[in-house]
């Protein structure tokens, strides 16, 4: 019995080996294929500021605590509603206790509560930004790209992908002497495009902060942004 045991292994073995062979011999056959890569890049505008404002106090009675907190940000989201080309997006709110200097007795406690405003109009942000200084701090200014923006950019820039890998192949083609090609695979990755960075806005909008200053001006710059396309051919020879 243990003998035809063995010899049955054997078989399944010898079978599932043959079967694999087809297989095998498929994946060694993609003659006069070759990998190639093209890229595309283009500077791309930071079309989008954003502004990130914070309140924060201290008090020994929370319940007064947060009634501060909340007077100073509704006056600054009624002032900040007043512009219709500044989108607004309230940010994290906490508060925690301070002790003593043993460490074991709570004396008082400290809220902070954020407020983010978003524009592609900057000459509008900056001035209400520097208007709300009068009550608020500012945590940092950013620029970003704006949705629509990359999407167009991300349109454009795969079109040049695309006409730069055929170049390419056709390139590879000549030179191996092949009357054609067809593509085999085709993958495309982008790079570049930023998250927001953070900038110190303090000193650009201290001049805002009096009545009769003019608006100060902000540059929020270009980043250059990529697209490779990463693909493989198969050269139809003569």
């Amino acid at each position: 019995m243990s003998r035809f045991i063995r010899s049955a292994a054997v078989i399944t073995l010898g079978v599932a080996t043959l079967a694999s062979l087809p297989a095998m011999a498929a994946e060694g056959l993609n003659y006069n294929q070759i990998s190639l890569r093209a890229e595309a890049s283009q500077e791309v505008a930071r079309d989008k500021m954003i502004v990130t404002l914070y309140t924060e106090s201290q008090n020994s009675d929370p319940a007064k605590l947060a009634a501060e907190i909340t007077t100073t940000l509704n006056k600054a989201l009624d002032q900040a509603r007043e512009v219709k080309a500044v989108t607004l997006r309230q940010g994290s709110r906490n508060s925690y206790p301070i002790y003593d200097s043993k460490n074991q007795k709570i004396t008082g406690w400290r809220e902070r509560a954020e407020l983010r405003l978003e524009s592609a109009d900057f000459p509008a942000l900056s001035k209400l930004t520097g208007e709300m200084l009068n009550t608020m701090k500012m945590e940092n200014m950013d620029f970003a790209i704006a949705d629509a923006t990359r999407k167009a950019s991300e349109d454009a820039l795969l079109k040049e992908a695309v006409a730069a890998f055929k170049a390419r192949a056709q390139l590879a083609t000549d030179a191996l002497g092949g009357k054609g090609y067809k593509i085999v695979n085709l993958n495309f990755n982008t790079n570049g495009y930023p998250q927001p960075y953070a900038r110190n806005g303090g000193m650009m909008m201290k001049a805002a902060m009096m009545d009769s200053a003019p608006t100060p001006q902000v540059e929020a710059g270009t980043s250059q942004v990529n697209m490779s396309a990463d693909g493989v051919i198969e050269v139809q020879m003569q």
